[in-house]
């Protein structure tokens, strides 16, 4: 509680005019009687031991119309409302490019002893009251998902709400597990094709995966023993790393990766037939056009493929290549590669023909 006080009131953070403390407090505000008020009201009650404090912080944006002075004012108010009858000492810092206001909280009430406790869903209402706070006086309200501008944030850009989290942006040579297991999950999770796969390769890297059907939530634990719930990494980091989230990005890339395997399997397959027809018909593939067709040119225009001659009774299966289907419905690489396959074989066919009546050697079909 020292330090935090202390480092509250630093000199070339603050100054005398931007700090406030609410209730009982000494004449001066140093920090070695900030520190002895709050711990002397401990005693008075016998509750010095066990969690001697909160530390909050509300920050606004470089570009937020709010002054010093504003800034202590808004966390008076906020103290005085929020943490009504404990003692808070309000510390308004100026040493960055944004306003900020520190609020060190004693967890003994002055008013009845009773001790200072605050859940998951007070940090909720926190957050809820002080954005009514901020409508209240014309300030910006943060969004979900949005940035100070209105505009949707990158995946990887940060938000604090905690003491913690604050720390871990204002202070960037200390690391973090919480920004380490982020960062393992990013580089892990694209290249996964599943649950198990993503388990083991974020073993791989030092991170146990706890994740079970009948928990909510993810569990990761690095060697330290150190542990982080994905849920703790989506609100700290702008990502969503949730088991649907995570699901999701696995059957994505999935997605991707059969998309590329048919690309693949096309261009080879179209290399096959540039092997086997070239040069038959009115002439090589060097004879129409001296270039290599692109994948997506010789399944929407097959007509052109070298060597094949138009005019054979083929027109029906040319339309339908040229559409997708014969209904007009977009086809999936896959469907494509299937009607590009029978269209293939059926002028390998008609080649034959055309090789027996006019008895001349023809390059080998598939």
């Amino acid at each position: 509680m020292r330090n935090c006080i202390e480092y509250v009131l630093q000199e070339h953070k603050t100054e005398q005019a931007l700090v406030y403390v609410t209730g009982p407090a000494p004449e001066e505000l140093t920090y070695d009687s900030v520190y002895k008020c709050f711990l002397d009201e401990k005693k008075i009650w016998g509750k010095d031991s066990g969690r001697m404090y909160a530390h909050n912080i509300i920050s606004w944006h470089k570009d937020e119309q709010i002054s010093l002075q504003e800034a202590l004012e808004f966390g008076k108010a906020f103290a005085e409302k929020w943490f009504q009858g404990f003692q808070t000492l309000i510390g308004v810092h100026k040493d960055r490019n944004h306003v900020h206001v520190h609020l060190v909280t004693n967890t003994v009430s002055y008013e009845d002893g009773h001790k200072l406790h605050n859940s998951r869903a007070d940090l909720e209402r926190m957050k809820q009251f002080t954005n009514e706070m901020c409508r209240q006086r014309s300030l910006t309200v943060a969004t979900k998902g949005k940035d100070f501008y209105g505009k949707d944030l990158e995946e990887g850009h940060v938000i604090a709400w905690s003491k913690d989290k604050y720390h871990l942006l204002a202070n960037e040579a200390k690391e973090s597990h919480v920004a380490a297991c982020a960062i393992a999950c990013m580089e892990v999770m694209e290249d996964c094709a599943g649950k198990e796969e993503f388990i083991e390769k974020m073993a791989q890297k030092g991170w146990k995966v706890t994740w079970k059907d009948s928990r909510k939530n993810i569990t990761f634990e690095n060697e330290e023993g150190k542990k982080v719930r994905d849920s703790n990494i989506s609100k700290t980091f702008h990502m969503n790393i949730t088991k649907e989230a995570l699901t999701d990005e696995f059957e994505r890339q999935n997605q991707i990766r059969s998309n590329r395997e048919s690309e693949e399997e096309l261009e080879q397959y179209y290399r096959d037939i540039i092997a086997a027809v070239g040069g038959n018909g009115t002439g090589s593939a060097d004879s129409n056009n001296g270039e290599r067709q692109s994948i997506e040119a010789v399944v929407t225009e097959p007509e052109v493929i070298p060597g094949a001659e138009k005019g054979m009774g083929r027109e029906d299966t040319d339309a339908e290549l040229r559409d997708g289907t014969a209904s007009g419905e977009k086809q999936s690489i896959r469907e494509r590669l299937e009607v590009y396959r029978e269209t293939v074989k059926q002028r390998e066919q008609e080649q034959q023909l055309a090789n027996q009546k006019h008895k001349r050697t023809r390059g080998r079909g598939r």
